[in-house]
């Protein structure tokens, strides 16, 4: 599983790259950008999301 970030919903207010506790979040146009290779599939970016932007596939 990983976290996927659903761009039409993302609003670019970085709660998830703050709480990432392996930075495999990043910011790319304003957008939330998920590195699947330093995901481990934690959900805390899912948890704090408050548009419910994220999800895991």
């Amino acid at each position: 599983m990983v976290a996927v970030v659903d761009k039409e919903k993302c609003t670019g207010c970085e709660s998830c790259v703050d709480i990432c506790p392996t930075a495999a979040i990043s910011m790319n146009s304003d957008l939330a950008v998920v590195d699947i290779d330093l995901c481990t599939d934690c959900e805390s970016c899912v948890d704090e999301c408050p548009v419910e932007a994220i999800h895991m596939e």
